[in-house]
């Protein structure tokens, strides 16, 4: 067989260089380059001298992808979370990527922007891209999950993080938010709270229909009355949470306590109480959900819950990885469940309690 005549035309400037440009130019094979390059004892020397030589005039990088695809090994994984804004989610991402880089992965992230319809569109952009494993918190509008059965069916593995498809046979990690708003609960009815209202989110979400129960289970633990009237369901906005505090204070007999399942709408709320001249936490005591960024500036600074957004990120990736490594035998599904922590701060402690310390009403809530 004749040998290859050389190129005559080298790649343009500022043009990314392929393992093929590389051939034609030194009339070789792709076999021969992508063994030069990778040391292979087939090459001698003076041939891999030629091809790392004009590899670095070029400053060819290799495709390490198209390598992962080509030894069934993607070391690609993806995200799809609702949005990047805020702490949370930040937070998670960047526990995953951590995590991940450690295990020699990268990551593609992608935003629902809290729309099903996108959600949908994410997960299709991420079977093509042919990621090793997929890691998703569910958009604020997804009901229906069968655009996650394509993904199993291709034995694709599959983690939910935070807002989780609820079932036996589901992979997750999730914080235990009922146990959160239970501890938020107690702490208002400590604080000499009597008639607690609960600003809800979107119910068909586990953490706002779990959150609302353990509202639900402080109340009758106290032996207390659950008043539909002090109940109202959002979709967690600081709008929606100044709305729901006009409609209380209209009431007769207006909340002295308020848990809200999120810190933006008791951010709302507590806007909304400074605009009425009702005092907090004097009038009325409010607690959040989440530790946004936000929480330790506010006047007053808003008691909430840790989520251990970080630790959260990294116990996803790590059971993604377990998945992955298991592939081809039998997994039994599990779910990773993480423990609140009560940040306790000003918007719920009462004047006359202030004096004993958060110390001590720390420790009353244990």
């Amino acid at each position: 067989m004749a040998p290859r005549k050389k190129s005559e035309t080298p790649p343009a400037p500022n043009t990314p260089v392929s393992m093929a440009d590389l051939a034609r130019e030194l009339g070789v094979s792709m076999t021969t380059i992508s063994r030069a390059l990778s040391d292979h004892y087939s090459i001698g020397p003076e041939m891999k001298s030629k091809v790392l030589k004009l590899a670095k005039k070029y400053n060819y990088q290799p495709n390490r992808l198209a390598s992962a695809l080509r030894k069934g090994k993607s070391k690609l994984l993806g995200i799809i979370v609702p949005y990047i804004e805020g702490r949370f989610f930040p937070s998670v991402v960047h526990g995953i990527e951590t995590a991940a880089s450690k295990a020699g992965y990268n990551v593609i992230i992608c935003q629902s922007n809290e729309d099903a319809a996108q959600e949908r569109r994410n997960v299709e952009a991420l079977l093509s891209a042919q990621v090793a494993g997929i890691m998703v918190s569910l958009s604020r509008t997804t009901t229906s999950y069968q655009h996650f059965d394509k993904v199993q069916s291709r034995g694709l593995p599959l983690v939910f993080f935070d807002r989780s498809v609820e079932g036996e046979n589901v992979n997750a990690v999730v914080l235990n938010d009922q146990e959160g708003a239970l501890i938020s609960t107690r702490h208002l009815l400590q604080q000499g709270c009597r008639r607690i209202a609960h600003l809800a989110g979107p119910q068909h979400l586990n953490i706002y229909k779990n959150r609302r129960q353990g509202y639900l289970d402080a109340l009758r633990e106290a032996g207390l009355p659950v008043e539909e009237e002090l109940i109202v369901y959002t979709d967690m906005t600081q709008d929606e949470g100044a709305a729901a505090m006009r409609r209380w204070l209209a009431l007769p007999n207006p909340p002295d306590g308020i848990f809200s399942g999120g810190d933006y709408c008791a951010l709302g709320a507590m806007q909304e109480a400074a605009r009425q001249g009702v005092r907090v936490p004097d009038d009325v005591a409010i607690t959040g959900f989440s530790n946004e960024a936000f929480t330790v500036i506010t006047e007053p600074t808003i008691t909430t819950i840790d989520q251990r957004c970080e630790e959260m990120g990294q116990a996803t990736v790590r059971l993604l990885l377990e998945l992955i490594e298991a592939s081809g035998t039998t997994f039994t599904p599990r779910q990773i469940v993480l423990r609140p922590e009560l940040l306790i701060r000003d918007s719920s402690l009462r004047e006359a309690r202030k004096t004993t310390g958060r110390r001590a009403a720390k420790a009353a809530v244990r």
